[in-house]
């Protein structure tokens, strides 16, 4: 099969799929990374792109594509524009299966990435396209204002037992980014969610996901 993993974020798709993405590679899989943010600065850039790289090497990833769109800035450019940058990446990978960031995250860059991904994600664009699913981002899902439209609910897990270790050490590659606990982004916490994403389905470790769409 054919992974699409689409992250609003250099490192927002280790946090939200990282195990799952090892799990899919150890069974023979291709799993695609679409980045579809950078930085402006030309330093910086370059920085959080080597390290996506490092990460996604530990995990495995087939390809990883930079869409250079800009950080905090998805809704200043045309909605047109935006949509074709995802639809060029999806129609390149032609995934069976596809994880978008959950739409109702803090940020507003995961919301117009997930909108804008399940445009291009549509029945006719990808009839190959068997499942769609929605990942939670630590500091971004948890902290939105709790509505039921914001809500995320699981209700699909992925046993990552065998594979946190590798996610563990394809975020610590984000040295940008990975700061010290209690913060959400520090390796502490996203043990300790897997942890209880894990005890949710009676396994050590999990990542959990809401089903946007199956085909059976």
């Amino acid at each position: 099969m054919r992974i699409l993993v689409f992250a609003p974020h250099n490192d927002d798709e280790v946090l939200g799929v990282g195990g799952t993405i090892a799990k899919y590679v150890n069974e023979g899989h291709e799993v695609y990374v679409c980045e579809v943010t950078s930085g402006v600065d030309k330093k910086r850039l370059e920085r959080i792109e080597n390290e996506a790289l490092a990460a996604h090497r530990i995990l495995g990833v087939k390809e990883t594509m930079f869409l250079g769109l800009p950080v905090v800035g998805l809704s200043d450019i045309p909605l047109k524009e935006l949509n074709q940058s995802i639809l060029d990446a999806v129609n390149k990978v032609k995934p069976d299966i596809a994880y978008i960031p959950h739409k109702g995250d803090m940020h507003d860059d995961h919301t117009r990435v997930a909108e804008s991904a399940m445009v291009a994600l549509r029945p006719v664009n990808s009839p190959q396209l068997k499942a769609i699913y929605a990942y939670e981002t630590l500091s971004e899902t948890e902290w939105n204002i709790p509505t039921v439209d914001n809500a995320f609910i699981p209700n699909a897990w992925t046993d990552i037992s065998e594979t946190i270790d590798d996610k563990l050490r394809a975020m610590s590659e984000f040295k940008s980014q990975v700061k010290e606990f209690p913060n959400p982004r520090s390796l502490e916490a996203i043990e300790s969610l897997s942890k209880f994403r894990g005890s949710t389905i009676c396994v050590r470790n999990a990542e959990s996901f809401m089903v946007v769409r199956i085909i059976n």
